[in-house]
């Protein structure tokens, strides 16, 4: 068995592990996220001391994934001042040579879910992750979708609703979906962190249908074939039944296929407990490998 390294980086820590190729995790640690002069050491002696093959990254973004340019590998406009464009995989590259497969963390989880998780196999796909922020991840026939950059579907436009004068927590588009239904646009409505809330605080229902709103734009668009959802928002499973509900509503017999027939196992909670980040990674790592042998 190969030993990869597996990085996920997050704006507030960094989750280090080293795993095998069927997703075993074998030690992992967490460090946290400071500048890159105060992390990167520390990041780098974690992995060049367990002696990886190779190195997968999750990273927080907007980054650099077109590897024809001069910034592959780079995060770009990122609120964390420090890190914008910072070459976070040419640093490893460099100083770990080995091979390093790269890309954000939403896509880190999604490749984690379909490699090993429940939805083993599935290629195509949508993974949302909905906490301090919203992001997604998409899969199409089996290849992560990069295209100009990569999706940045919590910024997507919601509609509000005809009862909400909420004018959204984002500094660009206000209303957009991450400014409406993410977990600090939760407290500025309530004044409550979303764990303080009960499940029958009327503010669910709003974050349910603006959630269902992006179910809607991502079947119309995307056509996947699940939809997966994580983050800490989405752990008060009461939401499901919910989004479900409203989703369809929405779609109003537009699209009629088994999966939403079936819509309790179309729009999926994550299944792999929080490690699909991090498993994700153990596959970039051995992509990167495979990639750096063909060669």
């Amino acid at each position: 068995m190969a030993r990869l390294g597996a990085l996920e980086a997050g704006g507030t820590k960094m989750v280090c592990a080293v795993g095998d190729e069927d997703g075993n995790i074998l030690e992992r640690g967490v460090i946290p996220t400071g500048t890159p002069e105060e992390t990167l050491p520390a990041l780098i002696s974690y992995f060049r001391e367990r002696e990886i093959e190779a190195l997968g990254i999750a990273c927080f973004g907007p980054v650099d994934l077109n590897r024809e340019s001069k910034t592959y590998g780079h995060i770009l406009q990122t609120p964390k001042e420090a890190w914008r464009m910072f070459d976070f995989a040419g640093a490893f590259r460099e100083a770990l040579g080995v091979p390093v497969g790269f890309d954000t963390d939403v896509n880190g989880a999604l490749l984690g879910e379909v490699t090993y998780g429940a939805y083993r196999g599935v290629k195509n796909a949508v993974y949302y992750t909905v906490g301090t922020g919203i992001g997604a991840g998409v899969m199409t026939e089996g290849r992560l979708l990069h295209g100009m950059q990569h999706a940045e579907a919590g910024h997507i436009l919601i509609r509000p609703r005809k009862d909400d004068t909420f004018s959204g927590v984002c500094p660009s588009h206000g209303t957009c979906l991450e400014g409406m239904a993410a977990g600090p646009a939760i407290e500025a409505r309530t004044g409550k962190a979303g764990k303080e809330l009960a499940d029958g605080d009327a503010v669910f229902d709003l974050i349910a249908e603006y959630l269902a709103q992006a179910m809607v734009t991502a079947v119309m668009m995307l056509s996947p074939e699940v939809i997966i959802l994580g983050g800490g928002v989405m752990e008060r499973s009461a939401l499901f039944p919910s989004i479900r509900q409203k989703t369809l509503s929405l779609i109003n017999g537009y699209i009629d296929t088994k999966q939403l027939r079936d819509i309790d196992h179309y729009i999926v909670p994550a299944s792999l407990r929080g490690e699909q980040g991090i498993k994700g990674c153990l596959r970039l790592a051995q992509e990167a490998a495979e990639g750096e042998v063909k060669k």
